[in-house]
């Protein structure tokens, strides 16, 4: 430190100058004394600033001179700061008198007589800061200053509160002051006093400790790098994780830590940082540490810049955290987040089809690219052929055949083949050697991993999973990885299981479900008309088409009835809902449908019987107590549901359509409950929907339903048909109908002269509404109206007189011969001579005969009686009653139904074929008494 003497200096800088350095100036500041490297003018001294970052930075040091005297010359800006005493008033008096107890004053000249005769003193004394400033009169006894007799040493006063004022107030602060003797420019003695604010030194002393502290005993790893990017200090973390002492890593950079690449990203970070002081936080670092065996550590790292009190930019903080455990349970995190996204998808995704084919290329859809490269899934043969699962596991040896079903690759398109085999392409059947590891896989039940192995050399490992549901196994998967690819661990293991589990419950149902399909359909078909119906007057042409095998057996049905007198009863409906409820449903319903029509009754009359009967299917109880008994509304059905505990899904609901058709008069009466109308297509005219009152399907119950009667002309043709052919998800109801319709009329490719025959009709309609196919059942009826022919029938009235019944005989014989039909001349007279006979006696009105002739001969006695014929059996002395007997058997059938005016009774009685016509024999003469 420069000293000046106090008496060289002007009057105006003994009262307040001070050199910059000793008063704690600001140094450099232009325009004052002390700027750094300013000459000034002869007679001014040149003053040097402290250097940047100095120690000056931190502590404030003030100053004041002491004269030959004794009086205060000299009072500095800073010591105004630091005392709170103006320079006016501090320059010219007597420190001692000023600022000393009364008690101390002696001592305090003796001490200030030392120092100006040459010795140096260093103390502590108390003080106030600015605008709390004591008089000397203030400090009256030495308890004010609580100091045993001298003035303390500077370790003798700790804290503020070793000075106390009167009244036990604390003061502000403590001044340590350094005394040092100097000369003045005459040779006189004066006296340089340095003071510092012993609080700025405690601070500092806490700063340092606390950050010795934190940089030495912090758990993370802990660098200071300078503005060359070399380390300038280390702690004791970093120092144990990288070797060596603390020291040692001075002077290092980040190269010699971390791999090159990322030195380079770490040395750009630093820069950055220092260029342009902002901070980085967590940054990732992976590299090796040495010791770990060249293991990869993950860092994270924050970076900042410091600076020194002047806010200069003198390095760089590093903070280090060594995260490798963080990063992997974050990657385990991730793994799991993975595989619960994989079994999420897995279960979105897969069984949605109930095709076994279908199935295990979903399993392989979520599989690759995601959990492996390459894949496949074999099944056993047996099980694809419809065997039972106590079958199928009879085989699972290991060895048994399997067929692979789907493969999927995503680094090749060839074949997956084990190494000394022949690649397995999709849909051969193959064989696992016995004691192959997939053989003990598919016999143990258990996954096994194999090692590369395959015949391309692409992959690195396999698992082997058997897909096992309910106990028994239905296939294997594997699943393979490429070489480069990450190899299978636990955590890959046990999710393979569980794809391949979920796969083959899936699988497993698909197959449940074919089978239950299989038999569905075997009992459907087996309910509808045997090959090509026939029927008299009609040339008819049906289809039946099943849904897909993705979806459920229906409970569509259609058939054709011959009734008595060559009439014809033609008859499709459905049963709403799917399965082999629905297709048991439609069979009881069409039996029904087929015993009401042999009872010869009405159209509406039939199908308000099938609705009672449909009503009841839900419930045996109903049926069984209730049979055919009147209808009830919709409401009092519900409430009679209700009242017995039936569940909704048991109740059964079906449209059907029923038709009677008459060659004779070519009239057709339509009654329908629910279902879409029929299509009629006159000669030479677009379709036509008939206007038949739809009412209420079958099972609601509640409503009458309605007939109408259309006559057909020669040569039309009448469609009926299910909502499987005109409706679908895609397609709306009015769409299909129109498409119906516009497919039925379509001229044949010989031109609009030339109608097509039924049987091309129907496999055009069927082609036409292609798009509409395989969501449902398809069931298409379709009839040409061909009539029969006036010559084939013979009609009389015969008057309620005795004599009619020879008449009746006459006009039978004469028509029979007439048709070239003598051998049944004598039958038909006979059995024509018992009718007409019962209609006498039994019946009332007018009587008329008519003979049919078609495929068999009919005969038919109309009267107006309601009284229906009961055959019974005659007692051994009954003259009469035999008739109905001889009727019965005479004829291939006989029956009577009632008409709108009466009864009718008919026999039929099969053609001749030219060989001999067939008698009764004695003994069922005989039986007849």
């Amino acid at each position: 430190m420069s000293e000046i003497p106090a008496r060289a200096r002007t009057p105006e800088q003994r009262s307040g100058g001070t050199p910059p350095a000793a008063a704690g100036a600001t140094p450099g500041t232009p325009g004052k004394p002390g700027n750094s490297g300013t000459p000034g003018t002869p007679g001014d001294i040149t003053w040097q600033s402290s250097p940047p970052g100095s120690i000056y930075d931190y502590i404030k040091v003030a100053s004041f001179s002491i004269g030959p005297d004794g009086l205060i010359d000299q009072w500095s800006l800073r010591a105004e700061q630091l005392f709170g005493v103006p320079a006016s008033e501090a320059v010219g008096k007597d420190p001692i008198e000023a600022f000393v107890p009364t008690d101390l004053r002696e001592r305090g000249h003796r001490k200030v007589a030392e120092i100006l005769d040459g010795r140096e003193w260093t103390g502590a004394v108390p003080f106030r800061t600015p605008g709390d400033f004591r008089t000397p009169g203030d400090f009256q006894t030495p308890s004010d200053f609580r100091t045993p007799g001298d003035f303390r040493t500077p370790g003798d006063f700790q804290t503020p509160s070793d000075f106390r004022t009167p009244g036990d107030r604390a003061l502000d602060g403590i001044a340590e002051v350094y005394v040092m003797p100097t000369e003045t420019e005459h040779g006189d003695r004066a006296a340089l006093c340095i003071v510092v604010d012993v609080r700025a030194l405690r601070r500092i002393e806490t700063d340092l400790a606390a950050s010795q502290a934190i940089f030495g005993q912090s758990p993370f790893g802990f660098l200071l790098f300078g503005t060359d990017l070399k380390v300038q200090r280390a702690n004791r973390r970093f120092a144990a994780v990288f070797g060596g002492p603390a020291d040692e890593h001075r002077g290092r950079t980040v190269h010699d830590y971390l791999p090159r690449q990322e030195a380079e990203r770490m040395q750009a970070a630093l820069r950055h940082v220092l260029e342009t002081g902002e901070s980085v936080t967590d940054m990732q670092l992976v590299g090796p540490a040495p010791g770990s065996g060249g293991d990869r550590r993950h860092w994270s790292i924050n970076l900042y810049r410091v600076h020194s009190g002047t806010g200069r930019p003198i390095g760089i903080a590093g903070l280090g955290t060594d995260v490798t455990r963080r990063h992997a349970a974050a990657r385990e995190a991730a793994h799991a987040r993975r595989n619960l996204a994989l079994l999420n998808e897995a279960g979105a995704r897969i069984g949605n089809s109930l095709d076994l084919e279908t199935t295990a290329r979903e399993l392989l859809d979520v599989s690759v690219p995601v959990f492996c490269d390459l894949a496949s899934v074999d099944l056993y043969q047996g099980l694809l052929d419809g065997e039972e699962s106590g079958e199928v596991s009879s085989l699972a040896d290991g060895s048994a055949e399997l067929r692979r079903v789907a493969f999927a690759s995503a680094v090749s398109d060839a074949p997956l083949a084990d190494a000394g085999a022949a690649p397995v392409t999709v849909g051969a059947v193959h064989r696992y050697p016995f004691n192959s590891p997939c053989a003990d896989a598919l016999r143990t039940a258990r996954p096994v991993t194999l090692s590369g192995g395959d015949a391309n050399g692409l992959v690195q490992s396999t698992l082997a999973v058997p897909m096992v549901a309910h106990d028994t196994v239905v296939g294997l998967a594997r699943f393979s990885r490429a070489k480069g690819s990450e190899p299978f661990g636990e955590r890959d293991r046990a999710l393979a299981v569980e794809l391949a589990a979920r796969a083959a419950v899936c699988i497993d149902n698909a197959r449940l479900y074919r089978r239950e399909h299989e038999r569905a359909l075997i009992l459907q078909r087996s309910l509808l008309p045997p090959g090509d119906p026939e029927a008299s007057g009609l040339d008819i042409a049906c289809r039946y088409l099943p849904g897909n095998a993705q979806t459920e057996v229906g409970g569509d049905w259609f058939d054709v009835i011959e009734l008595p007198g060559h009439r014809t009863a033609l008859v499709v409906g459905d049963v709403m809902g799917r399965g082999l409820r629905a297709a048991v449903a439609m069979g009881e319903l069409r039996t029904a449908v087929r015993t009401l029509a042999l009872l010869d009754l009405e159209p509406a009359e039939v199908l308000s019987a099938l609705d009672e009967i449909a009503r009841g299917l839900g419930n045996p109880a109903h049926t069984a107590g209730n049979q055919l008994r009147p209808p009830q509304s919709p409401q009092s059905t519900r409430r009679a549901l209700q009242g017995r505990d039936v569940d909704p899904s048991e109740v059964y609901l079906a449209t059907c359509v029923y038709a009677v058709y008459d060659p004779v008069t070519r009239r057709c009466t339509f009654a329908n409950a629910g279902h879409l109308p029929p299509v009629l297509v006159e000669p030479g005219e677009p379709a036509l929907m008939l206007e038949v009152p739809p009412g209420m399907p079958l099972g609601v119950g509640g409503e009458p339903f309605e007939e109408v009667e259309v006559e057909l002309p020669e040569g039309a043709l009448l469609a009926l048909y299910t909502d499987g052919l005109v409706e679908s998800r895609d397609h709306p109801l009015d769409d299909g109908l129109r498409a119906f319709r516009d497919a039925i009329t379509a001229p044949a490719d010989g031109g609009p002269d030339e109608p097509r025959s039924l049987e091309d009709a129907c496999d055009h309609v069927l082609g036409a509404l292609d798009t509409h196919h395989g969501e449902d059942d398809i069931a298409l009826l379709m009839a040409r109206v061909q009539g029969l022919p006036g010559e084939s029938v013979g009609d009389w009235t015969l008057p309620r007189e005795p004599r009619s019944v020879g008449r009746a005989r006459e006009y039978a014989r004469a028509q029979l011969l007439a048709w070239d039909l003598e051998p049944l001349v004598d039958t038909t007279e006979l059995l024509v001579s018992e009718l007409v006979t019962n209609a006498l006696r039994y019946g009332e009105g007018e009587i008329r005969l008519r003979l049919l002739l078609d495929r068999s001969l009919v005969c038919e006695v109309w009267d107006a009686g309601l009284v229906q014929p009961r055959r019974r059996r005659a007692r051994d002395t009954d003259e009469g009653g035999r008739g109905l007997q001889l009727v019965g058997l005479l004829s291939a059938g006989w029956g009577s139904r009632r008409t709108p005016r009466g009864k009718t009774v008919w026999f039929e009685l099969p053609l001749p074929d030219g060989g001999p016509t067939e008698e009764p024999s004695v003994e069922a003469l005989l039986s007849m008494f």
